[in-house]
């Protein structure tokens, strides 16, 4: 197909030239939005008069065609085109001639491509942030299970404070939740029409720009051409936005591959969620979420890649720009297949109990509520925190946890220990009593299902 450029040039672009400078194996995806936008254009060109009706009705029936036969396989999108709006413009030409060329009339490439991809992101955040929403609720119906399972908390790795899991669980929803709002608010920010920049400086025919924003669902168009096609920050919001997402994902299979391990053996991953090993018969490898926790640093990289490529570009357009496409296509696409196993392989996990409880159990995670109950007894925090160091060391010494020391071992340190300690020292009491609000006890718990339920 000739190229739509060719009438300043004498000689035609070099073979190798012009596959390196060619996008459209990855622009093509796009097609269904460039056709959209194409269709609003010529109906707000005959709108304003600058062709006619009869010329825009021609135009918009040939490119719903256009694009039927796409979908349904009938027309092949031919790759040695440079970008998909050449190729659509192409073949619009080619089946309605000389009135196809008017398609083009008051538009540039520049805001044409701004447009498409601002269409196209649009869209595929409504699939991520439904994805999302599925992870939430995958994470919920486990933690709705599993409210009263006990497990040690950690910091630095290490048994800190008995926990419920569904405390645990949820933090990650709040997580998630917030990666909805993230999402959102730049999906808003983003959602301004560029179509009308033209090329930088606008155009000199009498355009409605608001007319084309409104049938396309933007909030309005762009306040500067300039800053229309040169104005990538919503690619750099989404792919920051995503990142954050699979850094989420990422922390919580780094601890469902720890919990998998032996040495834990809190979770067993579904067999559908694992593959073993060539060699070793035994293996049960949690490959997912080892790959989602792999396939983090790739969106990451796309991120820093395009912040570079962005970083010295003067106004308006540039080509690098068209380096923008490749890096967040690749984010959604390892962003959304991530979301998709991620869900099911937490909802069909079995939940190991006892071995959280056992684990529960060693480490002296209750320390913390011992020196509590110093406290309510009158003695200074720092006083009752040292006082109770020194009874962990005393029990490490002697092989001893602090629910099986005898009262009378407690009370050579303290008179102020009476019987009622070892209630106050129960793993459940540990757990259920911190009602503070956003705690792990049963109630706040609750309190935290139902917030997350009804922010979905």
């Amino acid at each position: 197909m000739e190229k739509l450029w060719t009438g300043r040039f004498k000689r035609p672009l070099n073979e190798v030239a012009d596959e390196f400078n060619a996008s459209i194996r990855f622009d093509s995806r796009m097609f269904r939005q460039d056709i959209a936008g194409s269709i609003v254009h010529a109906e707000m060109l005959a709108k304003q008069g600058i062709i006619s009706q009869e010329e825009s009705e021609k135009i918009v029936e040939n490119l719903s065609e256009i694009l039927a036969e796409i979908e349904d396989g009938k027309l092949e999108i031919d790759f040695s085109c440079e970008d998909i709006h050449m190729f659509v413009e192409g073949e619009l030409t080619r089946r309605i001639g000389e009135v196809g060329k008017k398609l083009h009339t008051a538009r540039s490439r520049n805001d044409q491509v701004a447009l498409d991809l601002r269409l196209y992101l649009r869209d595929e955040c409504e699939e991520i942030l439904d994805l999302l929403r599925e992870v939430v609720k995958a994470v919920v119906g486990v933690a709705e299970r599993h409210i009263d399972t006990i497990l040690p908390g950690y910091t630095h790795l290490q048994r800190a404070q008995p926990i419920s899991f569904a405390q645990h669980l949820l933090a990650y929803c709040a997580m998630f939740q917030r990666d909805e709002e993230r999402i959102s608010d730049a999906v808003r920010r983003m959602n301004v029409s560029p179509i009308g920049s033209c090329a930088l400086a606008g155009t000199t025919y009498d355009t409605d720009r608001a007319f084309e924003a409104e049938k396309l669902g933007f909030r309005e168009p762009c306040m500067n051409s300039i800053d229309g096609v040169s104005d990538r920050d919503f690619c750099l919001e989404l792919m920051s936005a995503f990142a954050i997402t699979m850094m989420h994902l990422s922390r919580f299979c780094e601890e469902i591959i720890l919990w998998s391990s032996w040495e834990f053996g809190f979770v067993e991953l579904d067999d559908s969620f694992t593959t073993g090993s060539s060699i070793m018969p035994q293996k049960k490898n949690a490959d997912m979420a080892e790959l989602i926790r792999g396939k983090t640093g790739r969106v990451y990289g796309h991120l820093v890649a395009l912040l570079t490529t962005l970083k010295g570009l003067p106004l308006a357009y540039n080509k690098d720009m068209q380096e923008d496409k490749e890096g967040i296509f690749d984010s959604i696409d390892t962003l959304k297949m991530s979301l998709r196993v991620f869900a099911p392989m937490v909802e069909t996990m079995t939940v190991r109990k006892e071995k959280m409880l056992a684990a529960a159990k060693e480490g002296f995670i209750n320390a913390t509520d011992l020196a509590d109950y110093l406290t309510k007894k009158g003695m200074p925090f720092r006083t009752a925190y040292k006082l109770t160091g020194e009874i962990v060391a005393h029990c490490i010494e002697n092989g001893k946890d602090l629910e099986s020391l005898s009262l009378e071992d407690y009370r050579a340190f303290s008179p102020q220990f009476e019987a009622d300690l070892y209630e106050e020292i129960a793993l459940e009491t540990c757990v259920n009593k911190r009602i503070s609000q956003g705690g792990t006890g049963r109630q706040s718990v609750l309190r935290q299902l139902e917030i997350v339920k009804n922010r979905r």
